[in-house]
């Protein structure tokens, strides 16, 4: 089984959290699913390098990585995930969705209020203690 390795952000303001919205894929337990914005490492990257990088192509926002929050190993019916995941802020920039559908920023209240791509329910269930 093919295993792939993301880094993911956990973009704060406030007491909010993005999530974005993937757009359709031909792997329906992730069409349209949310998840936190993020992608792969490429080769002489840090993982906090790669976040940098990935959420400004994704989001055209700039960031600051702050501490790692946990590390997800999840199995989908055809690869195996393992996301590091680490709690950011927004430094400059307006959001726009360069790949993704939609966005929310989520409060504790509302947290369980979109479709969670299965590899990201982990990090809301710390995410319920953190906000």
């Amino acid at each position: 089984m093919k295993k792939v390795e993301v880094v993911a952000a956990v973009i704060r303001e406030n007491d909010k959290i993005l999530a974005t919205q993937r757009g359709y894929s031909k792997l329906d337990y992730i069409s349209y699913k949310y998840e936190f914005p993020g992608g792969k490492v490429e080769e002489g990257e840090s993982q906090e390098e790669a976040l940098v990088r990935e959420i400004e192509e994704e989001l055209g926002l700039e960031i600051a990585v702050g501490k790692k929050l946990i590390t997800v190993n999840h199995t989908y019916p055809d690869f195996e995930l393992t996301m590091h995941t680490y709690l950011c802020e927004r430094i400059n920039g307006d959001i726009e969705l360069f790949e993704h559908n939609n966005y929310q920023w989520l409060n504790q209240g509302t947290l369980y209020s979109v479709d969670w791509a299965a590899a990201d329910v982990p990090i809301v269930e710390v995410l319920k203690h953190e906000l």
